[in-house]
């Protein structure tokens, strides 16, 4: 083989072998990703036949994963995050922490030190948002209050591996891996704090600099007209800042990416970075995973079958036990605590990238490589399965078991309305089911109409802080009678379903329309045939967000030219300019 054609040959080999087995892993009703490991493990040197350049692949990689972090940076939202902290943070905190010491463990019945049983742990202690984020989007619940509360629990782990990714290299040494002289030579304190410093500063110029300068960048690109720049000065920014915050502050490529990525978020031009770096975003990640699959030693099944078992156990059961003995803790109902328990029932990018930089520190055997990728090819091939099994695992419980269903009806302060409310809103009211970003909105017309409305919510902390504003609203699911009893549907003029809820949208119609027959109802649609499906069930007026944007232009228009929005008809006559 021609050596000046090794790279051409490691891509085409990998994407090639990605595309044949993610295409029969989502045949097979498996994560794609799952179909990029077994690419990498076919083409890497533990198996027969062709072998492509380990090397070229990690380089590849490096950049899969700055894109990667950015792509998460740009979706990282504070807001999304700070309505569910009260959840999201202790859970996430205390659920990593059980599965390091179940790691750690696992790492010391098989005779490891105690820095690689760290290292091992919290291998296995994060999940991994992509296929988080592709499972909830399949069910479309990503958007729901469940989906919210899982997205804000991974963000909380994102994060925590950054800082552990940072600090990993200084504490080396101590953990009994291979420090660099340098850092051997130097007090600990002083490297970490050397470190922290760095990190610090720049955190401090990103914020301080990089959120006005950037966006100030991409808006002068964007007046160019040209798309193919536009797209270059995402990636270059990216990578860019990535490669400068290794290079200059010893920050980690995730973590520089990462920072770019919400740095960038502020900017107006966000949500088109989002889509024009996407597919750039794919496709280094798909070489990410297929590198990682190229470090895999299959014989590592047949050799360890217990330690393979013990992994699984630990992302399987115990991170999802924990979680949902946590979310049930926190009052929140059954239905929850099974999302979020199967949403990290899982391990993923960050386990990988924890577990590759262990093993270059010489903190983590190169068998622990092989037992956390054996962990991620299973969990995420078995994940699917967990989120179908929670329906039915659900309606046999609250079944068989009183526990089960004083659990999902359990007495909630913020479900009922208080009595000095109550007496405000008895007639007339408008119901409005969610207050997110199009709830918000249409509540903020109705108080400034000084029109009643009731906010039925399934976020407990969003209740309180709507109480705390002079806001009327209940906790709980809308589809349910009690939550619609406590909003006085029977004596209500409307019902808002304000939420992108296809699931249950039928069954608040049902409840509404037996307690109130009269009563109005619209509903949020994300698609035309989403909405043509809730028309044909006559649930009442269905708004669709590109119908209602068409109509909002139209109607401006229309204005403009000083005809009827109703009834115009033939060539429009322009009014004169004032």
């Amino acid at each position: 083989m021609d050596h000046n054609l090794t790279l051409i040959t490691t891509i085409a080999a990998g994407f090639g072998g990605a595309l044949v087995l993610g295409f029969l892993a989502e045949k097979l009703r498996l994560p794609a990703l799952v179909g990029y490991l077994l690419a990498g493990i076919l083409i890497g040197p533990a198996t027969p036949g062709f072998v492509a350049d380990v090397h070229i692949a990690s380089q590849l990689s490096e950049i899969g994963v700055m894109l990667l972090m950015f792509g998460v940076g740009l979706h990282f939202s504070l807001g999304d995050l700070l309505s569910v902290r009260r959840l999201a943070v202790p859970g996430a905190v205390v659920q990593m922490s059980v599965a390091t010491l179940l790691g750690m463990g696992l790492a010391w019945w098989m005779g490891w030190g105690v820095g690689s049983g760290l290292i091992f742990g919290l291998s296995l202690s994060c999940a991994s948002t992509v296929v988080l984020l592709k499972a909830l989007e399949a069910r479309g619940v990503l958007d729901s209050m469940n989906g919210r509360i899982a997205v804000g629990w991974l963000v909380v782990e994102d994060l925590a591996c950054v800082l552990v990714l940072v600090l990993m290299p200084p504490l080396a040494g101590l953990l009994g891996g291979g420090a660099a002289p340098a850092e051997e030579a130097r007090p600990l304190w002083q490297a970490l704090g050397q470190t922290l410093l760095q990190v610090a500063a720049f955190i401090a110029l990103m914020l301080l600099v990089g959120r006005r300068v950037l966006p100030w960048l991409l808006w002068q690109v964007v007046k160019t007209g040209s798309r193919e720049l536009f797209t270059l000065s995402v990636i270059a920014a990216a990578i860019g800042i990535a490669y400068g915050a290794s290079a200059l502050f010893s920050v980690s490529f995730a973590l520089g990416a990462f920072f770019a990525g919400t740095v960038m978020r502020e900017s107006a031009l966000s949500h088109r970075a989002a889509q024009e770096s996407l597919p750039l975003r794919d496709a280094f990640s798909v070489l990410f995973f297929v590198s990682v699959g190229m470090l895999f030693e299959p014989r590592v099944l047949v050799e360890q079958p217990l330690p393979v078992l013990g992994v699984v156990a630990i992302i399987m059961v115990g991170k999802s036990l924990a979680a949902l003995a946590l979310v049930l803790s926190f009052r929140y109902p059954l239905n929850t605590a099974l999302t979020v328990a199967a949403s990290l029932a899982q391990i993923g990018e960050f386990s990988f990238i924890l577990a590759g930089l262990g093993v270059a520190l010489g903190l983590l055997p190169a068998v622990g490589m092989s037992l956390v990728l054996a962990g991620a090819l299973i969990s995420i091939a078995l994940n699917p399965l967990l989120f179908a099994a929670i329906a039915p695992l659900q309606a046999w419980l609250l079944k068989r078991s009183q526990l089960a269903r004083e659990l999902e009806r359990r007495d909630d302060p913020f479900a009922e309305l208080p009595m000095s409310t109550e007496r405000k809103y008895l007639e007339g009211q408008v119901v409005l089911v969610g207050y997110g970003q199009v709830g918000r909105g249409i509540a903020k017309a109705l108080a400034a109409a000084s029109i009643p409305c009731i906010v039925a919510e399934q976020n407990r902390e969003l209740v309180e802080s709507l109480r705390h504003a002079g806001i009327a609203a209940v906790s709980g699911n809308a589809a349910e009678p009690e939550v619609l009893i406590q909003a006085h549907i029977a004596n209500a003029a409307i019902l808002v379903i304000a939420i992108p809820d296809t699931l249950h949208v039928r069954q608040m119609v049902e409840i509404a329309r037996a307690l109130n027959p009269h009563i109005e109802i619209v509903v949020r649609s994300h698609s035309e045939e989403e909405s043509a499906l809730l028309r044909a069930d006559q649930v009442g007026t269905v708004v669709v967000r590109d119908e209602a944007l068409t109509q909002a232009m139209t109607r401006h228009i229309l204005q403009r030219f000083e005809a009827d929005p109703a009834s115009a008809s033939g060539p429009l006559q322009a009014s004169p300019q004032h």
